[in-house]
């Protein structure tokens, strides 16, 4: 049994404003996604929604009760567009490189260290196509609500110019829910 990562259990789903969330994200019915960091995947249930039997979503975590979780969710559903792994995004992610076309990374980035963020970031850039997309959910930098404590939160501008660092441009930044922001960014040319 992997140890319990710091947030495990906890997701940021219940908290944004989905509407806002999937206006702002291009997914196509046969995207090939991953899902950095699941937890129990509720992002991955969700988009999986949006994805036709080519889809399919790479869910990826290092705690096993979520994997496990997820496995057993997508089994009584009968979901078929998901694909749990357990793996530990700083060592690696067990895909191809420029096989992604979406990434997302649902409150997570604040909770890497910076040599964490940096394998991440790294290997994110390695798997996502040309022209893929990366979506950042980050918990705003204030002094309340649900999240983690204000002084490891990452404002927008922090987290834009960790992620840009790593290939990235932004293409979005803009707020989706009372807590919440999402950045997403391209590969750059």
């Amino acid at each position: 049994m992997s140890k319990k990562p710091v947030a495990a259990g906890k997701s940021s789903f219940d908290l944004i404003d989905t509407t806002e969330f999937f206006s702002r994200i291009a997914v196509a019915p046969n995207a090939q996604i991953l899902d950095v960091a699941c937890g129990a995947g509720r992002y991955s249930l969700e988009m999986a929604k949006l994805l036709n039997k080519e889809g399919l979503i790479h869910a990826v975590d290092l705690w096993d009760e979520g994997i496990e979780s997820l496995q057993k969710t997508i089994g009584e559903l009968g979901i078929a567009t998901i694909r749990p792994l357990l793996a530990d995004i700083t060592k690696g992610i067990p895909l191809d490189e420029g096989t992604i076309d979406f990434c997302l990374m649902a409150t997570i980035l604040h909770d890497l260290p910076p040599e964490g963020q940096d394998a991440t970031l790294k290997e994110i850039n390695r798997v996502l196509k040309d022209d893929g997309l990366l979506a950042v959910i980050e918990f705003k930098k204030i002094d309340r609500g649900p999240g983690p404590p204000a002084s490891i939160r990452m404002s927008e501008q922090e987290a834009e110019e960790t992620i840009r660092k790593y290939g990235f441009r932004k293409t979005y930044l803009g707020e989706i829910g009372e807590f919440n922001y999402l950045l997403t960014f391209a590969k750059a040319a």
